[in-house]
């Protein structure tokens, strides 16, 4: 793992040289930990002081109902973040799991410290909050995609959605997606065994080709 590299291609240095990034890990209390896969690394109900940032590994943030339910809502890989806005709310109690999708390397940030410019007010350090602000607005974006995906009542309306919402994202209509099959039901608030269904019919119909997670999108199928 090289961690300077992750840390320079990251959206929350982007722009600030890797010299300048050591100086300011200096300022801002970085914590390292590592988890192995299904390992939570931060729980419903608590207050997160900390952001995150993915050095290794993957993480899913899911949501998990009274009776066990379970709903995936994102998944964050390296040089990504997480938990950034709760960390900026004091008292703000988590929504949601952070789950280690796989093993992982993650680097804790203080958000008082990131937050607050240091004395000379030097202009890596305003270009982090700047970064930091633009990450947060791309997640709200995140969100709205996230509602639009599940607004749709049929389960093939909402496949539809999020498959041309990839292939978009990606310019191409073959491309990997980052769930299995029981995540990708999760992700879209589906049963699995009806998921699987639809997606045979949508390849008996000539919308899509798929191998695991993989997919191609055929021509003719709408919204593409």
């Amino acid at each position: 793992m090289d961690e300077r590299r992750i840390l320079v291609d990251s959206t929350l240095f982007a722009g600030i040289s890797s010299v300048e990034i050591s100086a300011m890990l200096r300022c801002l209390s970085p914590r390292r930990r590592s988890y192995g896969a299904g390992e939570t690394i931060l729980r419903a109900g608590d207050l997160a002081l900390e952001m995150a940032l993915v050095l290794e590994g993957s993480v899913r943030l899911e949501r998990v109902d009274a009776w066990g339910g379970r709903r995936i809502l994102e998944r964050f890989g390296p040089g990504e973040c997480f938990a950034e806005a709760y960390a900026c709310v004091e008292g703000e109690p988590l929504l949601m799991n952070a789950v280690a999708a796989t093993d992982c390397h993650i680097l804790f940030l203080d958000a008082t410290r990131v937050l607050t410019l240091c004395p000379n007010a030097c202009a890596f350090h305003a270009r982090l909050v700047r970064n930091l602000l633009t990450e947060m607005a791309r997640k709200n974006l995140l969100l709205s995609r996230k509602l639009r995906l599940i607004t749709p009542h049929t389960i093939r309306e909402r496949l539809l959605t999020y498959l041309s919402g990839e292939a978009v994202r990606r310019g191409t209509r073959s491309f990997g997606i980052p769930f299995d099959r029981q995540q990708l039901a999760d992700y879209l608030a589906v049963e699995r065994s009806a998921l699987s269904a639809e997606l045979s019919r949508m390849r008996r119909d000539g919308l899509i080709e798929c191998e695991r997670s993989r997919f191609t999108l055929l021509t003719g199928a709408e919204g593409i």
